[in-house]
């Protein structure tokens, strides 16, 4: 039976790349009457969170992507989280050991940190320079009576060729000498993406291999590992990673990439499905406009393009109208009201604002920025106190990189950081708050500024607030406004 999988990694808002990967194996595997698996890749402990799990599987669900296996509803080859493998990925790393194709590494942080910057100084490639490949037994032994940490690396073959076949792109080749002995198990015990990646997909019967282009270079790592267990590998496929319109690699600080955000701003499921499938893949007779089960009906994984998909949010927007004048007026009105004007956002506003109006009408100007997508304001109010345009665009994108990184978005947790953040920068609350202020609510006078910011959301914030940099953008030059 074919199987194929998403892994994402729980570390951030739920990202439109997981879902464009996640859309292609969702249809491969039903086009042929197989399975299609969620697995959860955390073992990044340190920025992993459930909160960022429970996103990615809302946003897949949004889309309506639904899975046969996974974290929340089990199966056959569970555990489906990395972190609850461990000792599975130990089990492993012990047979490679056994074999021969791995090997104790106990060099420390410190003399691999020299040995790049000695390398980097040569101009000479940066990798493992195999001190620790060939230790003797007596001398492995010594040092782990001695309780000295270590790594296991695999230990890669430095002749020859590996060859992949790539079900897009034919055969790539990669040179041996060029690989570095990859580290499989970290000092920590937690395994490394590569490791975990190749024992999963074998476990779990994974046939395909269905994902984005960036992982091509570690493809010749995972093949060796099939090879050093001696398993049969899955074939591979490697999407085209999707684009910016001036074809730079999509990034959250050109464009939105939470799904989260899409969702927020009034962009239909059926339209983000579309958008997503119609920008990597070619439909019979040319035709734009089409739902998941015409894809699936009509799925090819040889019309896949490996031109450069473009995320074109015009066009994002032009395909979403479509869909919205093909709603009844009882569907949109249904629509509006739970994803937008959705009553839970407006009780949680009636508190910001009663003390505030004096007439029912003044409900709706007070707030609409609480639904609004994009805002309307005068760009100079971005400019902090005693700042020049410049300052408050440093300013800016670098609070938004610490927001970036806060996973309780409340009230109090906002706060927090972003009194934490000034203290520990030269910025005060008086340069930052103003500006922070205008970016999420465009207004100078508002509601609570971190009560706001929690109703508003987190993506709609971010996008609001890397909106923001790029107006100040269009300011640059403007003199230093004196105190």
């Amino acid at each position: 039976m074919i199987k194929t999988r998403i892994a994402p990694s729980p570390t951030g808002d739920p990202h439109v790349g997981t879902a464009y990967i996640a859309l292609f194996n969702y249809c491969f595997a039903k086009k042929h009457g197989g399975k299609f698996i969620v697995r959860i890749e955390d073992t990044d402990q340190t920025r992993s969170a459930p909160e960022y799990e429970q996103g990615i599987m809302r946003a897949l669900n949004w889309l309506g992507i639904k899975w046969d296996e996974g974290p929340d509803i089990g199966g056959p080859c569970g555990p489906y989280r990395q972190s609850e493998r461990k000792a599975i990925y130990a089990e492993h790393a012990q047979r490679l050991l056994e074999n021969g194709t791995a090997y104790r590494c106990f060099c420390t942080s410190d003399r691999l940190d020299n040995l790049r910057k000695r390398q980097l100084a040569l101009k000479k490639p940066s990798g493992y320079d195999g001190l620790c490949r060939e230790l003797s037994d007596a001398e492995i032994q010594e040092k782990l009576d001695a309780g000295l940490p270590y790594t296991i690396r695999l230990r890669m073959p430095k002749e020859g060729e590996t060859i992949i076949q790539d079900r897009l792109r034919g055969e790539i080749r990669y040179p041996n000498d060029q690989l570095d002995d990859q580290i499989l198990i970290k000092s920590d015990g937690f395994p490394t993406y590569h490791l975990a990646n190749v024992v999963d997909d074998h476990l779990m019967e994974i046939t395909h291999v269905i994902r984005a282009e960036e992982w091509i270079p570690s493809t010749p790592k995972h093949l060796i590992l099939y090879k050093s267990f001696g398993w049969t590998p899955p074939e591979f496929c490697h999407m085209p990673l999707l684009r910016n319109p001036d074809k730079s690699k999509i990034s959250k600080r050109k464009n939105p990439v939470s799904l989260d955000y899409y969702k927020r701003a009034g962009i239909l499921p059926e339209a983000m499905v579309n958008f997503l499938a119609m920008i990597g893949y070619s439909m019979s007779e040319d035709k734009e406009k089409f739902t998941l089960d015409d894809l699936l009906e009509n799925f090819d994984l040889s019309r896949v393009s490996l031109g450069e998909p473009v995320f074109n949010l015009e066009k994002l927007a032009w395909l979403n109208g479509l869909y919205i004048r093909d709603l009844s007026e009882d569907q949109l009105y249904a629509r509006i009201m739970s994803d937008v004007l959705d009553e839970a956002r407006i009780r949680a506003a009636i508190p910001l604002i009663r003390e505030r109006i004096t007439r029912l009408d003044e409900f709706v100007p007070m707030t609409d920025f609480f639904f609004n997508g994009s805002l309307e304001y005068d760009h100079a109010l971005l400019i902090g106190k005693g700042q020049d345009v410049a300052a408050s665009r440093e300013m800016l994108l670098a609070v938004t990189d610490e927001l970036d990184t806060l996973k309780a978005w409340d009230h109090t947790s906002l706060e927090a950081t972003l009194r934490a953040f000034c203290e520990r920068t030269a910025y005060t609350t008086k340069q930052l708050f103003m500006p922070l202020r205008i970016a999420v609510t465009g207004r100078k006078a508002s509601p609570p500024l971190f009560e706001s910011m929690a109703l508003i959301g987190k993506p709609m914030c971010q996008a609001r607030l890397r909106e923001a940099t790029r107006r100040l953008e269009l300011l640059l030059g403007t003199p230093k406004i004196e105190e």
